[in-house]
């Protein structure tokens, strides 16, 4: 999958902008708060209708506009198809989006249309943060192999919250009727909740090797690297789980046990990482995590997502950033910097970026 051309119409600061981008790799040149990160959030949010930053859709609204329009030409090098993905973003109402000019009626239909991998600064919270950050990751894994998953995990968010509405209500007593209201939930939060445990499981398992090779080949020594997924409700199984929670849940009117309360564990060298872990080994496996979805997403999908690196080279040292750079995965890759390129880097095509604006396209012509 190959995105070759991206407008952007009053998104962020960019008033109207158009990109033309190589099938390897493109680097986005420019001083921060220039807009380089609004090129990478612009082409994560076609493929999940949402700011890689985690900010509300409004705030990709050029200020005094109601509304920002994103347009991208894809390719999808296994069969040929030509795709064109437009979406309008607004602050007040709906957004929409249209493939082919045809609307979409749900997001999970865009999703395997544009599947993209983004790692940013900021994902030094897979590593550093509580678990709802690591859930959303394995989660966003899962959705990014097949889009099923992205039903089940909107399910399992929705019993949750139901589930949690009847706890509120019974004001901490568990009489027949709030007993029969939870047995209802129960009931589906065993079946779509141990679906879901299973299937990060299943991902946890593959995705390990990919991690830990991307680890390795980053930092440049063998190093063991775990990641663990065993929540305690699987070993009873979640129906029995619950009932022993029941009482409990009750009086503090919420639902303390759950695929909503999973964690998965990552070790570096047999200890915590998130405690032992010197920076430059957090920023190096959180970028682990990262490339390790994308090559098992590769592998499991047969099309390559399109990985966006987005001011990456500056978090790393020079021995990291050249390692990067020498194991890029096969594909289009987008790199975001606010510092002059490394030797190593080799792109296809230099954009300049100023004030929300193109001011110099250069045709590289990648390595010698």
């Amino acid at each position: 999958m190959v995105i070759h051309r991206i407008e952007l119409t009053d998104f962020r600061n960019y008033e109207r902008e158009t990109l033309e981008l190589s099938d390897g790799v493109t680097a986005v040149i420019g001083k921060n708060a220039q807009g380089k990160t609004s090129i990478a959030e612009a082409m994560s949010y076609l493929a999940t209708l949402r700011s890689f930053r985690g900010v509300p859709n409004d705030v990709l609204v050029r200020k005094g506009c109601d509304s920002a329009y994103i347009r991208a030409e894809i390719r999808h090098d296994d069969d040929g198809r030509e795709i064109l993905v437009e979406a309008e973003i607004n602050r007040m109402g709906r957004n929409k989006v249209l493939v082919n000019k045809q609307r979409l009626q749900r997001v999970r239909d865009l999703l395997g249309i544009v599947r993209t991998t983004v790692f940013s600064p900021n994902d030094l919270a897979l590593i550093y943060e509580g678990p709802s950050v690591r859930r959303e990751f394995m989660n966003d894994a899962l959705i990014a192999l097949a889009t099923k998953n992205d039903a089940l995990c909107a399910e399992v968010d929705r019993v949750v919250r139901q589930r949690n509405v009847v706890l509120k209500q019974s004001n901490g007593r568990l009489t027949d009727d709030i007993a029969m209201t939870l047995d209802v939930w129960d009931e589906k939060l065993v079946d779509l909740g141990t679906r879901l445990g299973d299937a990060r499981a299943r991902l946890v398992a593959q995705l390990g090797p990919h991690v830990l090779s991307a680890y390795e080949a980053l930092a440049g020594v063998p190093t063991p690297v775990e990641l663990v997924y065993e929540p305690e409700w699987r070993r009873p199984g979640l129906a029995s789980a619950l009932a022993a929670v029941r009482a409990d849940d009750v009086r503090r009117g919420v639902s303390t046990v759950g695929p909503h309360r999973d964690e998965l564990e990552i070790s570096l060298k047999g200890m915590a990482v998130k405690t032992t872990g010197s920076q430059g080994e957090c920023r190096t496996l959180a970028l682990a995590l990262r490339l390790g979805v994308h090559r098992l997403v590769t592998d499991t999908v047969g099309v390559a997502p399109l990985l966006v690196l987005d001011d990456v080279l500056s978090e790393l040292d020079n021995d990291r950033a050249a390692a990067l750079l020498a194991h890029l995965p096969k594909g289009q890759v987008i790199i975001t910097t606010a510092a002059n390129l490394p030797e190593a880097a080799h792109p296809d095509t230099v954009i300049t970026i100023s004030n929300g604006a193109v001011i110099d396209h250069r045709t590289v012509g990648g390595p010698q």
